[in-house]
């Protein structure tokens, strides 16, 4: 089994080090690196990229916001140099309130948009001259200074909603999807790769102990955190069978903030979207979703407890035990 590991943003900066040491010793396909508001993607992507020197490296995600197609296809290439050739360039538009309060930037037409990133950072990437005369972009004579070490790089994208699940297997390597009710992932799968095969990867929200009760308080946490901050997942998921748990953790989040709206989270709702558990439950949850149709699954890393020997356990109990 292919399997990834996200070591996300719970996680300091040397706690990140630390695990990405640790992964260096077993060779998992892929390590992804998120970004969101606090540590910078790129740079501590290309730190691991040089302590975990076997697999590949993934930014998931860097959003198409606050950077131009120009300078990710900058940032990209530089990485793949550093990491001689293992970078996959995960793309997604983040959300409307990040962009829009946090970066103070317009969020529109993000598929339009998408597209003619994915196209300008192809040609950057080719190494050639380019001018691109999109509805968005328009680029004038532009050329890298450095040699990229691939022409091509993988490009996957974060899909929530149709249209960009749509787009992403009209022009991208792969998906990243995240906090998808099983049945639904199972379906969108078999649906979209009937189509056109690409690589499915899907990041799960993994909670680990040996205490089972304390990994599926941290579960309901970490998922309860994402929907009462996340419109777009409130209402994904909404319209995915979870409409009632969905206002009652969202309604309680605006009474109270995150202190007690995780207890809202059903059982089932964890079941559906999340690995959490003592060791054999989570394996056994992590063989369900692979047969719905994920080929690559990522592990979102919540550490319980400290975390060095969290994530121990976690990557002893699914990647092998190695000193």
């Amino acid at each position: 089994m292919r399997i990834a590991y996200s070591l996300g943003s719970a996680l300091s900066i040397n706690e990140v080090l630390t695990c990405s040491k640790i992964l260096s010793k077993h060779n998992p396909d892929s390590v992804w690196i998120p970004e969101t508001w606090g540590m910078e993607g790129l740079s501590i992507l290309s730190t691991v990229s040089q302590i975990v020197k076997n697999s590949k490296i993934g930014s998931s995600i860097i959003n198409i916001y606050s950077r131009t197609p120009s300078l990710i296809a900058m940032g990209a290439a530089t990485i793949d140099t550093l990491s001689n050739g293992r970078l996959i360039l995960g793309l997604g538009t983040s959300s409307e309130s990040i962009i829009q309060e946090w970066h103070g930037l317009e969020f529109n037409q993000p598929v339009q948009r998408m597209r003619e990133y994915v196209e300008i950072i192809r040609l950057i990437m080719s190494g050639n001259k380019i001018n691109y005369d999109g509805k968005l972009f328009h680029l004038k004579n532009f050329t890298l200074l450095i040699k990229p070490t691939r022409k091509e790089i993988p490009i996957y994208l974060a899909a929530v909603n149709q249209k960009m699940v749509e787009l992403t297997w009209d022009i991208a390597d792969g998906v990243i999807f995240y906090l998808r009710p099983i049945l639904e992932l199972q379906n969108t799968i078999q649906k979209m790769q009937s189509r056109k095969k690409i690589d499915v990867s899907c990041q799960f929200i993994t909670c680990m102990s040996e205490d089972s009760e304390k990994a599926i308080d941290r579960a309901k946490k970490t998922l309860a955190f994402y929907i009462s901050v996340g419109k777009i997942y409130r209402e994904f998921l909404a319209k995915n069978g979870f409409a009632k748990e969905i206002q009652e953790i969202y309604d309680e989040y605006k009474k109270s903030g995150l202190r007690t709206n995780y207890k809202l989270v059903s059982t089932n709702m964890l079941d559906s979207m999340t690995i959490c558990g003592i060791p054999e439950e989570c394996k056994k949850k992590l063989d369900r979703f692979v047969k719905s149709g994920v080929s690559l699954p990522i592990i979102q890393f919540n550490p319980i407890g400290e975390v060095t020997k969290s994530f121990k356990l976690l990557i002893s109990t699914l990647s092998g035990s190695k000193n």
